[in-house]
């Protein structure tokens, strides 16, 4: 193990906290919602600057770790979306196709996970009930405020277990 790699990882979510979701809401405003064309679109999300800044800093002192709800089938699209970003690499963490928990256990878990052999610096995610769950459990948390919040997408974190 080197010296970087025992440094100490800030974990950060994607949607509404680097990745701008604003344009594909209309999917999840539908019944049914439309899921496959919400994850399709992700491709196209804009940055958010606040976010993609504090990912930057973070890197000077931590591991990078990318925290997600979105299901695997979207590895792929959300790898190329982080590098069209430049933004460091680190592992990404992603809900399982079928896993429809709420945000909040299943990040929950994997920072505890994480927490096991490495530092937790800091999460950085927009979902407050998953920063007041990892609040709880002693981790430093920002809460990303920089993006407009859709009741759509907390639902679908939330209840749905979707993203």
């Amino acid at each position: 193990m080197t010296n970087r790699d025992k440094r100490p990882l800030a974990v950060f979510d994607l949607d509404n906290t680097l990745a701008d979701t604003a344009h594909r809401q209309r999917y999840l405003e539908r019944r049914p919602r439309d899921w496959d064309a919400f994850f399709a679109a992700a491709p196209a999300d804009g940055p958010l600057a606040e976010g993609i800044a504090l990912v930057h800093e973070s890197a000077r002192e931590c591991g990078i770790v990318y925290l997600t709800g979105r299901p695997e089938r979207c590895r792929r699209d959300t790898l190329d979306w982080l590098a069209a970003q430049g933004l460091p690499e680190g592992p990404l963490y992603m809900r399982g196709d079928a896993d429809r928990r709420s945000a909040r256990y299943t990040k929950l878990a994997i920072l505890r996970r994480l927490a096991r052999t490495r530092e937790i610096r800091v999460l950085v995610d927009d979902d407050e009930l998953v920063c007041a769950d990892a609040r709880r459990a002693g981790f430093t948390v920002v809460h990303a405020r920089w993006a407009a919040p859709s009741g759509e997408l907390k639902a679908a974190q939330q209840r749905e277990g979707r993203t």
